[in-house]
Formats: structure tokens, sequence, C-alpha cells
């Protein structure tokens, strides 16, 4: 089939993260030298994969850990921005590790998913690394999860960050009710685009973008519709990737993570974030315009549910707390 463009979110075998962010459920695990030798061996053959494709593609890694402190993450994110198929890299970080490998990218092809930890990392620390970021002229967008203790922390981080930069909010879904109105205010007067991510979206049989215009890929390179879909679609290393796209209706009751819900037609998320939609970059011009924005969240709204949490079991699935 012929294929204008196919987004692939990439989670290999790496599973370890150089911070304990309490309300984190991944990365609490350490590896061994085999397991970051078998994880290296899945990256090259993922990279190689990429590499070989006939069609414009972008690829979003969302690793169970820290990544980009792993040279071999570096090294893969540079090759692959220089290969004239691939349109978009992305990669969530917590900009821990060093940024020089991006003068061996092609910058105008990386965007970053950088999240800010308060209690990890001081805020003097992190903006010194998003202003290595702004002078080496890369895209990137940061985020927190927004627990009650780090509201101040958020507040002067968006007060500190240029204006350009966008600073988005994790609703912290571990139970309904966790916000009161006011505090969904405060919020909001940070991250304009807060409400999106506290509700849950029905899905079950409505059309998505999962399964034929993005799928994700695991270290073995079995591949599913979305992280949050079990059942798997086939093998990108044992058929042509091509084979496993087609339409499909949700089989999910409903959706609460950014990376799932905004591939939803009905949501449109992708007239918001444009190119940027893997690194959660909104589009300049949107970003300008109150109006477009303001569509976006009643749109949310009639697609989404009232509620602002998830149970912590559903909380422990989510992939967006890195």
């Amino acid at each position: 089939m012929e294929l204008d463009h196919l987004s692939v979110i990439y989670r290999g075998p790496l599973s370890s993260c150089n911070y304990a962010c309490p309300y984190c459920p991944f990365a609490k695990h350490t590896e061994t030298r085999a397991e970051h030798a078998a994880d290296a061996r899945a990256l090259t053959r993922f990279t190689d994969w990429a590499a070989a494709q006939p069609f414009p593609l972008s690829i979003f890694f969302t690793p169970w850990g820290e990544a980009l402190v792993r040279p071999r993450y570096q090294q893969a994110l540079a090759r692959l921005s220089h290969l004239p198929h691939i349109q978009q890299l992305a990669i969530q970080t917590n900009l821990s590790g060093s940024l020089k490998w991006l003068e061996e990218a092609d910058k105008s092809r990386i965007g970053l998913w950088a999240t800010y930890h308060p209690g990890e990392v001081g805020q003097e620390r992190f903006l010194t690394r998003c202003a290595e970021l702004d002078a080496r002229g890369v895209r990137y967008s940061v985020g927190v999860v927004g627990k009650k203790g780090h509201f101040e922390d958020i507040e002067a981080m968006r007060a500190a960050l240029p204006a350009h930069i966008y600073l988005w909010v994790n609703a912290f879904k571990v139970g309904d009710g966790y916000y009161s109105e006011g505090d969904l205010a405060r919020l909001s007067a940070v991250d304009p685009l807060f409400e999106v991510n506290t509700r849950r979206y029905r899905t079950r049989g409505l059309p998505c973008g999962a399964g034929e215009t993005v799928i994700s890929v695991e270290g073995d390179g079995t591949a599913r519709r979305c992280h949050f879909i079990e059942r798997p679609i086939g093998n990108i290393y044992a058929q042509d990737v091509r084979e496993l796209l087609r339409p499909r209706p949700c089989s999910r009751a409903s959706c609460e993570c950014h990376i799932g819900y905004v591939h939803l037609p009905e949501l449109d998320a992708a007239q918001v974030y444009g190119d940027g939609l893997l690194a959660r970059i909104p589009d300049p011009a949107v970003w300008a315009d109150r109006e477009r924005l303001e569509a976006y969240l009643e749109r949310a709204r009639e697609v989404g549910s009232s509620s602002r949490a998830v149970s912590p079991r559903q909380a422990s699935h989510r992939a967006e707390s890195t």
C-alpha cells in the first residue's frame, strides 16, 4: 500500500533512570551489563529498520526510564535525523544528560519532550539546560506533574522560562476529586491546555489514528496499535509494516494519556500541535490564537468526561510520567 507518513512510538527494554521520583511508576530497575547490551542491540535493530523504510517516518522514543544519559540513544537520534525520509524525532527526557550530541544532529528534525521534576533537580540547573537548548536552536517543551506540593515550583518555572516555550502540566491522576476548582484555575493559568489532560475520553468504537497512522513498537519488534492496547497487530521485523496498518475503532472504554488521545480524529489535536505533535510543542500560530485554543478546549469538553483523575491502577500504566 502507498503510505504518506507513519509515526512510530518506540519503547525498548531500557527501564532505568537516574532520578527516583516517588510519583513515577517507571524506572525502578537497575540494569545489568547484559541488559544494557540487549537494549543496545534492540535499538540498533530498530534504527536500522527505520533507516531502511521507503516512506516518510516520524519517531517518538518513550523509554521506561531516562534514555538520553546513554550515548547509544544520543547517537541513534543524531543518525536518524540526517536521513531524508525522517520527518520528526522526539524523545522524553529529564535533560540531565549531555546536550553536545545535538551538534551532530540535524536539529531542525529534533523535538525534546523535557520534564522538570522538583525534588530531583534544582530549578536553576534545569533552566540552564533549557537555555542551552535555546542557544542551540532546538525545539522543546517543558512539562511537570501537577502534584499539589509542586504548584509553587510549577508557577516559578513558568515565570522563568521564555514566553514562547510551552509549559504543560500533567494531571496527577491518583483518584477522583484530587483537584479543587481553585486548583484547576491555578494550573490552567500556567498551562491553558491543562484541562485537556484532566479528562477521560470515551473511545470505544470510535475511530483513532492508532494502528493506521501511528503505532507503538517494542524492542523485539512487536507492534501494537498503541501502548494501551495489549493485543499485538504484528511484528515490524517479520512483515512489511504497511501490511499492519488499517483503520480500526478503539477497543478501550476510554483514553486518559496525552500520547494516546492526541490521535483521536474527533479531538483533532494535530490542528493545535502541527508537526510538534510528538514532542508536545504547539504550533506557534495556534498558540498565539486564543480563540483556536478555546475551540480545542471546547472539543475536549464535548469528547471527554468531566473526570479529573483516574484510578491508581490506571495511573500505574500511564506512559507520560517520565
